[in-house]
């Protein structure tokens, strides 16, 4: 099967299962955010630096035990993912989830809701494979192993991934993008 290509101004973002792949958030209809529970995305060096610049934003408005822990011992774990640190879990949820990602809401609140999460998180459940291809993460697809997460379930009723995940695809072209630039330096 063709993979699919989604063209922007700036880059060709091919999806290798886009014809297929079916995604929707819910979270707030029936989804109060599974794919934050146990949350530890990497972030690297840049990331990090934007998240700690807004630490006087996001601190009040995490969970109190999250707040106490990230206090107390930092907001990243010593876990670590391709090179990078992890961001800490507390009481089995991310520290920045609070009925939702703080990140995320003081993101919409300066008008990029994706601007300072994780890219992990920002891209869910965008992915990408060994080869550098990204594909869309679902139940069974390249050895999807998180099957608590029914929006990876793919549904027949539940619309192409590339139609849902416009955001998502935006900021992996603007990745690829920057990796290429750094690549011809």
């Amino acid at each position: 099967m063709p993979a699919t290509k989604r063209t922007a101004s700036r880059v060709a973002l091919t999806v290798i299962n886009g014809e297929t792949a079916r995604f929707e958030c819910t979270y707030g209809r029936g989804c109060e955010g599974i794919c934050c529970q146990q949350g530890r995305p990497p972030v690297d060096a840049a990331q990090q630096a934007r998240i700690d610049r807004l630490r006087k934003r996001w601190l009040p408005l995490l969970r109190p035990e999250a707040r106490t822990l990230v206090e107390r011992e930092g907001w990243l774990s010593k876990r670590v993912k391709a090179g990078d640190r992890m961001v800490r879990v507390s009481a089995k949820w991310c520290v920045f989830f609070n009925k939702g990602c703080v990140l995320h809401t003081l993101g919409a609140e300066d008008g990029d809701a994706m601007g300072y999460k994780p890219e992990a998180c920002a891209l869910f459940p965008l992915e990408k494979d060994d080869k550098g291809g990204w594909y869309v993460r679902q139940k069974g697809y390249k050895g999807e192993q998180w099957n608590e997460l029914f929006c990876l379930a793919g549904k027949r009723e539940t619309p192409l991934a590339v139609k849902s995940l416009a955001c998502e695809m935006d900021l992996a072209e603007k990745l690829d993008a920057k990796e290429a630039n750094a690549a011809h330096r």
